[in-house]
């Protein structure tokens, strides 16, 4: 059996400076320009390296998904954005997560709330009542597919965000 890895990244906070600006469009803040490359670094000091990236198409989300796979040299123009994971539901989530191809060990994925906190917290049942801009849910799971981990519990869990004034991330299981 082999390990299976899931890295669910919230994107980092965005800017509401143009309030005619369509939802899917708007940027990073500040503070979204700090935490991502913060996070990125974080996340690379874990050892994280992923197989594939997936983002959602929204503006900051995609950002954020370059910012931190810079941090991580994952190559920027191999990230891909999936037009589904733009305010993803629980069930679009599991259903993204159930076609991954099994040859991916380790995935990361950006995605949006309140979908990313229902699915950690409703499917997996982590403790987690909001998963804050900028925050990473780390999920392992012992072997099977991705079929298969989409509904399994998680084998560890850590959670990290950049208010957590640890080093290390938050274990959940």
């Amino acid at each position: 059996m082999s390990v299976r890895q899931l890295i669910l990244v919230r994107h980092a906070k965005s800017s509401w400076d143009d309030i005619d600006l369509e939802d899917h469009d708007r940027p990073l803040n500040k503070r979204g320009e700090r935490n991502a490359p913060a996070m990125g670094e974080r996340l690379k000091t874990l050892g994280m390296c992923p197989d594939v990236v997936f983002t959602s198409s929204a503006v900051r989300a995609a950002t954020t998904a370059q910012i931190i796979c810079g941090k991580l040299d994952f190559p920027a123009e191999e990230v891909i954005r999936k037009d589904d994971l733009y305010l993803a539901d629980v069930p679009q989530w599991l259903e993204i997560i159930r076609e991954l191809d099994d040859a991916w060990k380790i995935v990361m994925a950006f995605g949006h709330n309140p979908g990313l906190t229902e699915l950690v917290a409703g499917v997996w049942r982590l403790p987690i009542l909001n998963v804050p801009t900028c925050g990473a849910v780390i999920l392992t799971f012992d072997g099977g597919t991705w079929k298969k981990a989409a509904l399994d519990k998680p084998v560890t869990a850590t959670f990290d965000y950049p208010k957590n004034k640890s080093a290390l991330p938050e274990v959940l299981r």
